[in-house]
Parts: structure tokens; C-alpha cells; sequence
């Protein structure tokens, strides 16, 4: 190891010669390799972090580059999955770390496997299925993780800690986190950059064991209007959640509880229906597309934009046209649906 490699981080003295030999023995897991996640992989590798592994299921297009920091156009050009690209860029900016990169659509199987000997989890996903799934598995190996989402010039954060604080489930009966989408609402990278620095800080808190410099709130702000706000949520505890209580179920580990995808029989079309059945409400799903040719009628929505047509039922399905791929099926879907 280059002796002045982390000289200036070590000088930081929360951080110091202790804390630099603490994180080379850490291991991260970064759920998702786009903007969060780019962002996110470098500052770790940068910063000295033993073990990265990186997982994502896309592949780089040209629409990643204006935030995606990792990828260049011959990644877009190739079509290089991201996991991969990344991976490979973030070798060569630091050989010492053991960095992995895994192409595939975490489910529960997936995560059950990676979470072994992993130190915190990040969040870099683009929807809350995978998020809630994430949430259930580090409740039940007692793995902290830290949330972040991002769009427009909004962004927000919290670092979640088993039998602590307010698990994800948690907060979704009381803090408003859902929302827009960048597909649908765009975003800006400065926001993308002011969200990673607080997962990656409160990261490096939990990697060299300085757990009580943890903000403990949850961080929401707006780059653009000048917005930044700090809430506590210890009250949103709930003893009978069934993530976080007394007594877990992990619900959303549950095969029942599963985003449900099907191949459509001699069709170039993929089903996507919701773990249980809702009463879809069509406008709102016209609100957020912002471009491309819709038709609606009193029982469903067909979306069509370049070469994808999206076909959205009141009972919750959508409809999928144009690929067999279940991956990127779902990726479509959540890139509209959060």
C-alpha cells in the first residue's frame, strides 16, 4: 500500500490511523449502480473501504451519463451492465480494494446470500420493493442500512439501525417518501452528489465504529429552493411492526409479498402485477408521463414512447410490450412507477 495513499483522511481525526486500518477490514454492499450508487462506490473505494460489492441489474444508456459518474459513452455505446462497467472503472482507481460487481435483479434469495459478512448496507435502488426487501433483511441479520432517493433537485437520507431506530416500514405510516420518479420528474446531479454525502458519511461513521456521531434524523432537502430540513423520527417506532417489533415477521421476505412477473405466451410482453390487488387510479398514472402518446379509457392506460408500450389495468397489472426480458421489464416499470 502507497504509505500517503489516505494520509489527509487519516489526519481527520474521527477517522485517524485506527479508523483507516478498521475500514480496510469492512464490507459493503451497495444495492444498485446508478446515480446513488456511482457516487456512492467511488467515494468508499476512494476512501480505502476493504470490500465493495456492487449489485444492479440494468446497463449503462446514454440518458445515465449527465449523473452517473463511473460510466463513459463507450459503456452506453456497448451497452456495458453496470454492475460490470463499474466495477471495472473502480479498479483501476484503486487496485488494493476487493471490489465485485453482480448483474442481476435482487430478490430475496439474492439478498439472503449477499448480506453474509457484510458491515452496512447502501441504498441505490430507483423503488420501494426492493427497498422494503432490503429493509426486512438487514432487520433480520442486524445489518444497518442507509436510505437515499433522489429526484428533481430534492434528495433525502437516513441511516437505519436494527433494534435502534425506526426500521423503513417504520416510517412510511408517518414521513411522506414516496413520490416522482427521475423518469418522470428528471434530476439533477448536485443532488444526486448532496444525498451520497450524507449515506457515505454516515457510512464511514458506522465502518470505524463511531456509531454515537450518527445524525439520527432524517434528512430531506431542495438544492434548488434553498430547503434543507432535519426531522427526528424516533416516535415512528412502532413496537407491533412487522420488521422491526417485538415480534418480525419480515413480511416483505415473504413469496406472497413478491412483485409478480410473467412472460405472456407467444407475445413479446411481460405482465408485472402488484403482491396484492389495488384500485389503480388512471389519472394519477397519466399525471407523472410526461411525454409520449397516451390513450386512456374507463378501464385502462396504453402509454407508448419510442419503441416501449406500457399498458396499465385499474386492478394494478401492467402490461409490458416489446421485450421477454423480465429484468428489464421491471426495470421499465419502476423507472414510471417509483
Amino acid at each position: 500500500m502507497t504509505l500517503d495513499r489516505y494520509s489527509r483522511q487519516q489526519l481527520f481525526r474521527p477517522i485517524g490511523e485506527q479508523g483507516q486500518e478498521k475500514l480496510k477490514k469492512k464490507h459493503v454492499l451497495l444495492i444498485g449502480c446508478g446515480a446513488l450508487g456511482t457516487s456512492s462506490a467511488e467515494q468508499l473505494v476512494r476512501g480505502g473501504v476493504g470490500k465493495v460489492t456492487i449489485v444492479d441489474r440494468d446497463y449503462v444508456e446514454w440518458s445515465n451519463l449527465q449523473r452517473q459518474q463511473l460510466f463513459t459513452e463507450e459503456d452506453a455505446g456497448r451497452r456495458m451492465p453496470k454492475a460490470k462497467a463499474a466495477e471495472k472503472k473502480l479498479k483501476k482507481i484503486n487496485s488494493e480494494i476487493d471490489i465485485q460487481g453482480h448483474i442481476m435483479d435482487v430478490q430475496r434469495e439474492e439478498l439472503e446470500t449477499l448480506i453474509e459478512g457484510v458491515d452496512v448496507v447502501l441504498d441505490g435502488t430507483d423503488n420501494f420493493d426492493t427497498r422494503m426487501l432490503v429493509n426486512d433483511v438487514c432487520q433480520k441479520h442486524s445489518v444497518p442500512w442507509i436510505y437515499g432517493g433522489c429526484v428533481g433537485s430534492h434528495g433525502m437520507s437516513y441511516t437505519i439501525i436494527p433494534q435502534e431506530t425506526p426500521c423503513l416500514q417504520c416510517l412510511l405510516q408517518s414521513v411522506p417518501i414516496g413520490g416522482a420518479t427521475c423518469e418522470t420528474a428528471g434530476v439533477i446531479s448536485p443532488a444526486v452528489q448532496m444525498v451520497t454525502a450524507h449515506q457515505v458519511t454516515e457510512a464511514l461513521k458506522i465502518l470505524v465504529e463511531d456509531t454515537q456521531a450518527l445524525t439520527g434524523r432524517f434528512i430531506t432537502f431542495d438544492l434548488w429552493n434553498h430547503h434543507y430540513t432535519k426531522m427526528k423520527v424516533d416516535r415512528a417506532k412502532r413496537e407491533d411492526c412487522t420488521s422491526c417489533g417485538k415480534h418480525p415477521s419480515y413480511p416483505y421476505l415473504l413469496p406472497e409479498h413478491q412483485t409478480k412477473t410473467a412472460v405472456l405466451c407467444g407475445r413479446d410482453t411481460v405482465q408485472i402485477r402488484p403482491p396484492y390487488k389495488i384500485d389503480r387510479d388512471l389519472n394519477e398514472v397519466r399525471a407523472v408521463l410526461t411525454d409520449g402518446h397516451i390513450e386512456q379509457n374507463p378501464f385502462l392506460l396504453s402509454y407508448h414512447k419510442e419503441d416501449r408500450r406500457m399498458v396499465f389495468f385499474k386492478d394494478g397489472r401492467v402490461l409490458i410490450h416489446g421485450t421477454k426480458d423480465v429484468t428489464e421489464a421491471r426495470n421499465w416499470y419502476h423507472q414510471i412507477l417509483g
